[in-house]
């Protein structure tokens, strides 16, 4: 079988679940001055000027916590208190980026959120973990102590910024396997490191990427031909979705299922919106294809 090389979604493996700035970075980057109200003392407030600097490049000294919020939220507030005392404490070994999505609405579409309050984990350039809306004091201390224990010597602490990155030989040759088109063999390799590390970002959207590309690949190509014709057929709608996105034409991909949430319920209807999700997963959290899909499920939804 002839490799597919979509473009979108990214089948390169070490960029699986990265987030892609290349926009932004050729832009020139300049110290913002923060909006009225400032940031707390132990955070530094973050807007698409600064935004790889602060976020980017610092993640790959300390993780950094960035979180999406808004001043008119008192949750947001609160939040934004809970965590710069936790970055206080800690002292450096982490940092808390605060994004305004009222004064920079377009970081909070490139991350995709839905809602403020939403923190999203950073370390070398790529998410770790994620939540949304307040939480108890407890649970933050405990979420932050996993990130630093998931990323402890993984990160050059600002000592080595320019240090070449080190692979470990099992990732190396997971990623030679996924380049070379030996979908079987790089999916098994990335599940072995899953096995080991079941919090590894990388192997994780590998994994994922594989797992549609080949369910992509073996699929009926008049899958779409024959979900047009059968609009409300849910196994026809997800198959056309695959085939859809495999000939790049997300827009048609993420439509077609965001149509179906809107005519069903129930079973159903999530059984649509998690593959709708999955789909999601696959693309760079900046695509204007996914921003205007998530913007679209959102209004299908509520």
């Amino acid at each position: 079988m002839t490799r597919p090389r979509p473009s979108r979604p990214a089948m390169a493996a070490s960029m699986a679940g990265a987030v892609d700035l290349s926009a932004l970075k050729q832009r020139a980057v300049a110290p913002a001055a923060p909006p009225p109200g400032g940031a707390p003392p132990a955070a530094v407030q973050v807007t698409e000027a600064n935004f790889e600097t602060e976020v980017l490049a610092r993640s790959n000294q300390v993780p950094v916590v960035v979180l999406l919020w808004s001043p008119r939220s008192d949750a947001c507030v609160e939040l934004a208190d809970a965590l710069a005392q936790l970055a206080a404490a800690d002292a450096g070994s982490w940092s808390l980026a605060l994004v305004n999505v009222d004064a920079s609405p377009q970081l909070g579409q490139m991350f995709g959120i839905e809602g403020v309050p939403t923190v999203v984990a950073l370390a070398g350039g790529r998410p770790l973990g994620s939540f949304q809306g307040r939480q108890p004091a407890d649970q933050l201390r405990a979420w932050v102590d996993s990130l630093l224990e998931a990323t402890a010597g993984k990160l050059s602490g600002g000592a080595q910024g320019d240090a070449p990155e080190q692979v470990d030989p099992a990732l190396a040759s997971a990623r030679e396997l996924l380049d070379a088109g030996d979908f079987v063999a790089a999916r098994t390799a990335y599940r072995a490191i899953l096995d080991a590390d079941p919090a590894h970002v990388e192997a994780k959207g590998a994994v994922r990427q594989i797992d549609w590309l080949a369910r992509a690949s073996a699929a009926d190509q008049d899958a779409v031909a024959k979900a047009d014709a059968a609009p409300d057929d849910i196994d026809a709608a997800l198959v056309a979705a695959d085939v859809a996105l495999l000939g790049q034409d997300a827009g048609d991909a993420f439509t077609r299922l965001i149509g179906l949430i809107k005519r069903t319920a129930g079973d159903d209807r999530a059984r649509v919106r998690t593959r709708l999700l999955e789909l999601f997963e696959l693309f760079d959290p900046a695509d204007p294809d996914l921003i205007k899909a998530r913007r679209d499920l959102a209004s299908a939804l509520y």
